[in-house]
């Protein structure tokens, strides 16, 4: 009777798994911002651009004509030209790589290694605990931007420098959120359990603790990037990112400050564009944030 019934209803079988209930519950919450969906829908538009636009769009960004330097937008260069006579849209296409690069990257030094020593913190508590934590303090004492210029003008001017120094500033941020849900799931009674049962420090560290505490890490990173972004676009404005002639856009920034009165298109495109896409991930962010919170109602 049991097998008949089971073989009719199939889908009584399927209902009992709480990681299907759980996603479609967090992509139901997340659907439901639509200013997230917003968000998310400009931050794949802005990965597929980085992803395909340098294959679509033809004209060389460093080609230079200066008989078309400092043309305003038109049907020929939909964002004008530079003091260069570079196109300017041509530059953006190839520049959003980089861009997402400089952010994606960063973030997963910073991610990694702040995952690694919150988690390890966190679990083990005592010496390792504040030695860990009192670093990290001391990180968070410089603003952020004082402290990748830091870096960078120790290390040199150059975007592998820049994705180091943004990485390198990220890591307490992740380092403290981790630390704080370690804290929390190791409390737990399942982890006194699977203590008792013989595993191993590692194991509970990595198959227990690490895959509870995913959802924070997930909303920082996201958040991060943006960060990221945003100060890899004031190095390169100070001259310590990417060095010509990349089409960076905050190099792009850089050039475009000694023409902002009679060519402003060089400063006001790269501009919105840094706006748009640090803005995408904010949004995005707080959506998933909400989406992943269990306090919020559904």
């Amino acid at each position: 009777m049991s097998t008949t019934q089971t073989e009719k209803n199939p889908s009584n079988v399927q209902k009992s798994s709480p990681r299907a209930e759980a996603f479609k519950t967090f992509m139901k919450r997340l659907l439901k911002n639509k200013a997230a969906v917003v968000g998310g829908l400009i931050i794949l538009f802005i990965i597929l651009v980085g992803l395909i636009g340098p294959f679509l769009v033809k004209t060389d960004p460093n080609a230079q004509n200066l008989l078309n330097k400092l043309q305003a937008p038109s049907k020929d260069h939909w964002f004008g030209t530079d003091n260069f006579g570079r196109d300017i849209f041509s530059r953006i296409v190839h520049g959003t790589k980089l861009t997402l690069m400089v952010g994606f990257l960063s973030v997963i030094i910073g991610g990694v290694l702040g995952v690694v020593l919150g988690i390890v913190a966190g679990y083990y508590g005592g010496m390792v605990d504040t030695i860990t934590m009192r670093i990290m303090d001391i990180l968070l004492a410089f603003p952020g931007m004082l402290l990748a210029l830091a870096i960078v003008s120790v290390l040199g001017g150059s975007l592998i420098n820049v994705i180091i120094a943004v990485g390198i500033f990220s890591i307490p941020a992740f380092a403290r959120i981790v630390r704080g849900s370690t804290l929390q799931v190791k409390k737990l009674e399942y982890i006194d359990a699977v203590r008792a049962l013989g595993a191993s420090d590692i194991r509970i560290i990595f198959k227990h603790i690490l895959p509870n505490i995913l959802s924070p890490i997930m909303v920082q990173a996201t958040m991060r990037i943006a960060t990221a972004i945003l100060t890899a676009a004031g190095l390169a404005y100070l001259g310590l990112g990417a060095q010509p002639p990349t089409p960076e856009w905050g190099a792009m920034l850089s050039d475009g400050r000694t023409y902002m009165h009679n060519a402003s298109h060089m400063v006001l495109i790269p501009g919105i564009m840094i706006v748009v896409v640090v803005l995408a991930f904010n949004i995005f962010g707080d959506g998933l944030r909400d989406a992943l919170d269990p306090k919020m109602k559904q």
